[in-house]
């Protein structure tokens, strides 16, 4: 009788704790996915392939992957690329849910592999490819985790932003002309994408959706935060990817690292600088690569964000600061630079209040906001760069000054820069008189029109000059007859013989 109670005893107890079990396991899983500790949902859309192995292999994924892992890195040391690639393919398979692996192999891809290869058009590919790796199936299959965002943002901002790779260029003509296929090869129009009317529109809104996994009301989101920005150049969609991880952060709030909201805000605030300084595409009608310009009617935006970004960042908040003011010195000049004169006044004030008690001309030790106009704050930035009384560097920055303004009259939408840019050479010219009127005469400049007026034969020469379309172009801007068709050389001019030899040379 003892015996059985006992086993009767014992099997209660046990159906006792499985039901305080069973009770407390849905509040366990609740909280494992609240912490990301696991994942207790399937994956959804899925290749068969991916979906067998998680379910299948179980917990001996994770050996299986780390085996492959060290064997991806032998390869790598042996240059062997290719066989690298799907070895990283599998092990994104095999841990489709662990965000370092493809974070690591996402970089690998880009960075690491891509810069062994010396032709550019192969550094792209790799670049392209680990791109695609976090957009198209990184946050495929992690769509709230603010570090993929983070890094593909760094990617559009840093890889292909930024000018520290060689190919960056190569990088950034490729992309413009992946976005000029979304955009119909015209300035962006959000509009039509998001609600689009003919069959053009809707085949290049499925383009932006389907490929490059971007929905165009977010984009036009962010353009009226942001903006207004130029889609087709990467400083944009390092914004937007940015603003995407933010977005996420606020709706899994509790699955956050405050760090990684930092990084995502300053990715935003940067890339706002970058478009800043040369987030513009200017259309030459005589050369197929792209130029940039600074987005000047960015400004406002930008200088908000910084402030933002300061006010957010205890760690950080004096190097924002000083970062902000360095923008705001920028932002003056170049604004005085294109001639919007306005704008320029109105900035200078708020440099001049924002930081009263710090230097705004680098070499200047009295150059308060307080001691110096506008027109010679913009003076003095140019004397950085070439010194005060020097005769030549003075000569050649005024020279640069109005060569390039005489390239921006032929030059769609640069016609304020290019009286700017006149406007700053002859302030650099009176300035430079006024300080050596005292010397001895050899150190004076030549007329200022005259310095414009060898400038612009230089760019009108026929041997030496721009091509004939923009000598033709620049003539016409500059109210001058057009030049006179080049003399046809006589068959007697293009030999050594007399005339009248080379009149009775024999015929092939």
């Amino acid at each position: 009788m003892i015996g059985k109670f006992r086993k009767i005893s014992l099997l209660l107890l046990a159906l006792l704790l499985l039901a305080g079990v069973g009770a407390i396991q849905s509040s366990m899983d609740r909280d494992r996915d609240r912490l990301g500790l696991t994942r207790i949902q399937p994956l959804e859309n899925a290749p068969p392939m991916l979906a067998f192995t998680t379910v299948a292999l179980g917990g001996f994924r994770g050996l299986i992957s780390n085996a492959l892992w060290i064997r991806a890195g032998d390869l790598q040391e042996n240059d062997k690329f290719f066989e690298m690639a799907q070895l990283a393919d599998w092990i994104t398979k095999l841990e489709p849910h662990f965000v370092h692996v493809w974070l690591v192999q996402s970089w690998n891809m880009a960075y690491n592999i891509s810069v062994k290869f010396k032709d550019y058009p192969d550094r792209w590919r790799w670049v392209e490819r680990g791109i695609e790796l976090l957009r198209d199936d990184g946050l495929r299959y992690n769509p709230n985790e603010t570090l993929i965002y983070r890094e593909l943002a760094w990617f559009f901002q840093h890889k292909m932003g930024a000018n520290l790779d060689d190919a960056h260029m190569y990088y950034k003509q490729e992309w413009l002309a992946e976005m000029s296929n979304v955009f119909g090869k015209k300035k962006p129009d959000l509009d039509e994408l998001i609600n689009p009317q003919t069959d053009d529109q809707k085949a290049r809104a499925k383009l932006l959706r389907e490929k490059y996994k971007m929905d165009p009301q977010v984009m036009k989101e962010v353009d009226a935060l942001h903006g207004p920005l130029e889609w087709r150049l990467p400083e944009a969609h390092a914004i937007y990817w940015a603003y995407l991880g933010l977005e996420k952060a606020k709706q899994n709030p509790t699955r956050v690292n405050k760090d990684d909201l930092i990084t995502l805000r300053r990715v935003i605030y940067q890339s706002m600088q970058t478009s800043f300084q040369r987030g513009r595409l200017i259309s030459n009608p005589f050369d197929k690569r792209a130029e940039f310009g600074p987005n000047l009617d960015i400004i406002p935006k930008v200088s908000a964000a910084y402030e933002q970004a300061a006010e957010e960042d205890d760690k950080y908040h004096d190097h924002i600061l000083h970062a902000h003011r360095n923008f705001l010195r920028d932002a003056v000049y170049f604004l005085y630079e294109n001639n919007r004169l306005a704008d320029a006044n109105k900035w200078f004030k708020y440099l001049g209040e924002k930081y009263p008690n710090q230097l705004i001309l680098d070499k200047d030790t009295n150059s308060y906001p307080r001691n110096l106009t506008l027109d010679q704050y913009a003076v003095g930035r140019v004397q950085e760069d070439v010194g005060e009384t020097s005769q030549d560097r003075v000569k050649a920055a005024i020279e640069g000054l109005l060569i390039t303004s005489y390239r921006s009259m032929i030059t769609d939408g640069e016609e304020e820069r290019a009286t700017g840019l006149r406007l700053l050479a002859q302030k650099l010219w009176d300035t430079y008189q006024i300080k050596t009127q005292q010397r001895s005469g050899p150190l004076a400049l030549p007329p200022m029109d005259e310095i414009a007026r060898e400038m612009r034969d230089r760019m009108l020469d026929r041997e030496h000059g721009m091509a004939p379309q923009m000598r033709a172009m620049l003539r016409a801007k500059l109210r001058m007859p057009q030049e006179s068709a080049a003399p046809v050389p006589s068959p007697a001019a293009t030999t050594n013989e007399p005339p009248e030899t080379a009149e009775k040379a024999p015929g092939p």
